[in-house]
């Protein structure tokens, strides 16, 4: 286990449904936790639960000012029909619309809010729905959340790898490949061409694997990325940094269940806090990193999306320039485009 860090051993343990010690609270996911990892880690079926503020408020189980932020923790007491079923089915908003009322529930306050909040972000981390059994058993993994804070604020990018990588109709071109130390995530640069000494113009793209490969029509992302080639490839020379941010940052799974409800008539940032996460979940600090790795802390930047300048910027990195980058709309993204505008601050 030698040069793995704690937050990938602990992020392996939540996702294979194992507990997690975060600073003081011990916790199991409730969407991978076995029937009979949770008999044993709960054999007396008493553990409370933790959720988001904005899953506690979808539930009302939390008024507006307790989940005004996206990480604020909420423990619902345990009661008796709250079973590993049960609790699956409070923590995945896909399924508010089949089943009936739910039992009452009782939201609790949280006795080690730090170290509950550093959990929920944890689950984030590791591609899962933001709930937890709170219980007390010894755990194989453990982690601070310190250092949690820390990987997420003020994220390290290592070079590991850079080949060349001829494209079509670019000039031309290097792949490089970083990891981020924390959480062991690979994100790619691809440098194309030179920048002549002057900020060079830069794409910053989130993983999105239906639109990307599969040409998916909900989102805009493939035509983003094969028109941002297209314009790094005749201004002579650019950046693009292809970054693992899948569904603004909530994961492949939990993109798809928020696309299940959109399909029930949720927009996009509404479907992404009935999950139980913020409208947009992504951090650029990777990013900034990634740049000054590259020997650059200037550039111009292609984007409509104002939040990726000022992640930027308060990351060190000077933006001399915005660049618009639009793509024409279709009849199964125009409405998610104009959620974008409207509530994300989408420029034109």
């Amino acid at each position: 286990m030698t040069g793995i860090s704690p937050i990938e051993r602990a992020i392996a343990a939540l996702q294979a449904g194992r507990a997690v010690r975060v600073g003081r609270t011990t916790v199991l996911s409730v969407e991978t936790a076995t029937r009979a990892m949770l008999e044993l880690a709960d054999p007396e079926g008493c553990a409370p639960l933790l959720i988001s503020g904005p899953r506690a408020m979808a539930l009302g189980l939390a008024n507006e000012r307790e989940a005004a932020s996206p990480d604020h923790p909420v423990e619902v007491s345990h009661c008796q029909w709250l079973d590993r079923e049960a609790a699956r089915a409070l923590a995945d908003p896909g399924l508010d619309f089949d089943r009936g009322p739910i039992g009452p529930l009782e939201a609790m306050k949280v006795e080690q809010p730090e170290c509950a909040k550093a959990a929920l972000t944890l689950a984030r981390l590791a591609g899962l729905l933001p709930a937890l059994w709170l219980v007390d058993i010894e755990a194989g993994a453990s982690v601070e959340p310190a250092d949690i804070a820390v990987a997420t604020q003020a994220p390290l990018a290592t070079i590991v790898a850079r080949a060349k990588l001829p494209l079509d109709n670019l000039p031309p071109s290097q792949m490089v490949a970083f990891r981020d130390p924390a959480s062991g995530e690979e994100h790619i640069a691809l440098v194309i061409g030179a920048f002549g000494g002057k900020p060079p113009l830069i794409r910053l793209h989130s993983e999105c694997l239906t639109g990307d490969v599969f040409g998916s029509l909900k989102c805009d992302c493939g035509p983003q990325l094969k028109e941002a080639l297209k314009i790094l490839g005749e201004e002579g020379g650019g950046v693009l940094l292809y970054l693992r941010q899948e569904g603004r940052g909530i994961g492949l799974a939990n993109k798809l269940r928020a696309y299940a409800l959109q399909d029930r008539g949720l927009d996009t940032v509404d479907a992404n806090r009935r999950l139980g996460f913020a409208d947009d979940e992504r951090n650029y600090g990777m990013a900034a990193a990634m740049l000054r790795a590259l020997g650059i802390d200037r550039v111009r930047v292609l984007t409509n999306n104002p939040n990726k300048i000022s992640g930027l910027e308060r990351e060190g990195i000077e933006v001399v320039e915005r660049v618009a980058h639009h793509m024409p709309t279709n009849p199964h993204n125009a409405d998610y485009l104009a959620t974008k505008r409207k509530k994300s601050g989408h420029l034109d």
